[in-house]
């Protein structure tokens, strides 16, 4: 999975990777169900980049990246919804 990997070759060390991928899959299982197939990856790969971008804030507390990641997903919704 290509979202995996992007949090994988990021810069953080093993510990933060460790937080950063359990608030992914966290916050993934919370919205997978809104995107089709056709759409998923694009999505995993949005919400990685979002949590991400979070964590290199400093950061690094599952519960805030988890919903954060949420949000942002949330609204790049409400800016995509005709």
């Amino acid at each position: 999975m290509e979202a995996w990997a992007m949090i994988e070759d990021s810069a953080f060390g093993p510990e933060a990777i460790k937080v950063i991928g359990q608030a992914f899959d966290e916050a993934w299982k919370q919205i997978a169900g809104n995107y089709s197939d056709v759409l998923r990856e694009g999505a995993r790969l949005q919400l990685a980049s979002a949590i991400l971008s979070i964590a290199k804030d400093g950061n690094l507390d599952v519960a805030t990246l988890t919903k954060a990641g949420i949000d942002a997903m949330r609204s790049r919704e409400l800016r995509h919804t005709p």
